[in-house]
């Protein structure tokens, strides 16, 4: 392993980490090393082991499941369970919060360590202790508020105030910008920040380099559950090339891939005059929104979060939300109206979720059971699967996508986050779509799958298939798209050729 720094004083060591899965090594021989009171980062492809190392860290994998040291503070630790981390002043926030969205700010906060008088919780210490831990962290919320009625960005915000008030001292953060939008993601940096100046230190895992060059003092690279190297941002040692390269093995000139083939002249996809009223909420969401998707061409659809974007794509696929719509769908020139997922699909529109763990897939079926769900029809005999069909078409898909698992047997929540896309693509391909429509495709993902999903669109669309591409990164909207509708406020406040689209203009309208 590559190590540039001197020593100095270590909070964390992690020596000779390992840890198996079946059919897998996660981690082999890893060490780490953290300097107290330092932001330190932790990047590498997905699957690298990243998020493995420090559920190995917290407890979540306990002493005795793994080989290797942990020294937290000179000590040689043996975490059991996740509270005997908690104790010892690790906190870890996970991507997917674990917060009770119907209980309050302040009860989130103090949930499993309740501050009481007696035998009784001390609510007003409670809220009281709250606010100040609120305040620290920026949050602008009544305490009294339920967390379901918080936007992510605050919701993230409440989790850290939760670790403080365990007096962390080392804080881990597992994509905590993941689903951020830039506000809040300038937030949270900051915010560390002001932590570090008050002497915590932090492990952030992300995949948005330009962040972890932002914020880093230190960036350790895992590949392949290895420690490849640990690089001083102090001495001008990171920089996104460099971070790239040790990732993926090998230097990448241009994130986006290029395409030979142009879009063809022809309408696949019309929509006019479309509303939206979301039911539950009691409002309109989408206004009067009107766009064309050609044949061959990538779409790049940008906006804020809440903006409406999703609401389109989920309203026009069936409407699975049970929004009550108006307007004018045409495919290929016919007026289409679908009642249903099934009724879009079978129209050629396949759309393929931004939450692929909730929605886009089934975690605890295997590979080839999610590549094949949408289109059962077509590996059936007389209602009843066709197994070795089946196995023929995940294979294929396996293969055509470089989809990497020990066997197409494997369950898909033991795939990486890139793999785990990759399958959710997969199966809306076997439904041989017109038009696909990807929302955050590249969301959690890293670099090096992001260039394979790039590189798969360029691919579908040379062959002639369209694709609607949801995305919050503005370079990825720049770099993959052929024409950008941006949306704000439920309606397209503007239509851009690339040529002439920027990241100012997008935002000009974006805001407006």
């Amino acid at each position: 392993m590559e190590n540039r720094r001197t020593m100095s004083d270590h909070i964390l060591e992690m020596r000779g980490i390992s840890k198996s899965f079946p059919g897998v090594k996660a981690l082999s021989d890893v060490t780490f090393s953290v300097e107290r009171g330092e932001i330190h980062c932790l990047v590498g492809e997905n699957g690298a082991g990243k998020s493995t190392l420090m559920k190995v860290l917290s407890g979540v994998y306990p002493h005795g499941d793994f080989k290797g040291d942990i020294v937290l503070d000179g000590e040689a630790r043996r975490f059991r369970h996740i509270a005997d981390s908690e104790k010892a002043g690790i906190a870890i926030i996970y991507q997917e919060l674990a917060l009770v969205p119907e209980m309050s700010v302040y009860e989130n906060i103090f949930l499993g360590h309740e501050i009481r008088k007696g035998s009784l919780v001390d609510w007003n210490d409670t809220i009281h202790q709250s606010v100040a831990l609120m305040k620290r962290v920026r949050l602008n919320a009544d305490p009294s508020t339920k967390i379901k009625d918080l936007g992510v960005g605050k919701q993230q915000l409440v989790e850290i105030a939760k670790a403080l008030s365990r007096n962390v001292k080392l804080l881990i953060l597992d994509e905590p910008t993941a689903a951020l939008n830039e506000d809040d993601c300038d937030n949270l940096l900051e915010i560390l920040r002001e932590l570090k100046a008050e002497g915590v230190t932090s492990i952030m895992i992300s995949h948005k380099l330009k962040e972890v060059i932002r914020i880093a003092d230190t960036v350790t690279v895992l590949r392949d559950g290895r420690t490849i190297c640990t690089l001083d941002a102090r001495k001008g040692e990171v920089s996104e090339p460099v971070l790239i390269k040790h990732m993926v093995g090998r230097e990448i000139d241009n994130v986006f891939p290029p395409r030979a083939k142009q879009p063809s002249e022809e309408i696949v996809l019309e929509v006019e005059g479309w509303n939206a009223w979301n039911r539950a909420l009691g409002r309109q969401v989408l206004k009067d929104v009107a766009f064309k998707v050609r044949r061959g061409e990538i779409v790049g659809f940008a906006g804020l979060m809440g903006s409406g974007r999703t609401e389109l794509a989920r309203s026009l696929f069936g409407n699975p939300d049970d929004y009550r719509l108006e307007g004018r769908v045409s495919v290929e020139g016919k007026e289409r109206g679908f009642k249903s997922p099934a009724d879009a699909i079978d129209a050629g529109i396949a759309y393929a979720s931004e939450d692929r763990k909730r929605n886009g897939l089934v975690l605890i079926q295997d590979v080839k059971q999610n590549v094949t769900l949408a289109n059962l029809r077509a590996i059936s005999k007389g209602g009843v699967v066709d197994s070795n069909a089946e196995v023929k078409v995940a294979e294929d898909y396996r293969k055509a996508l470089n989809i990497k698992t020990p066997s197409i047997d494997q369950k898909v929540l033991n795939l990486s986050g890139g793999n785990q896309q990759k399958v959710s693509v997969a199966k809306w391909l076997f439904v041989k779509p017109k038009v696909l429509v990807l929302d955050e495709p590249t969301r959690g993902i890293d670099v090096g799958a992001k260039y394979e999903i790039y590189t798969i669109m360029n691919r579908l669309v040379e062959e002639g298939m369209s694709i609607i591409m949801i995305s919050s990164e503005l370079p990825e909207v720049l770099g993959m798209s052929d024409r950008v509708y941006v949306v704000s406020g439920g309606r397209v406040t503007g239509e851009l050729p690339i040529a002439q689209a920027s990241q100012e203009r997008i935002m000009e309208l974006a805001t407006s």
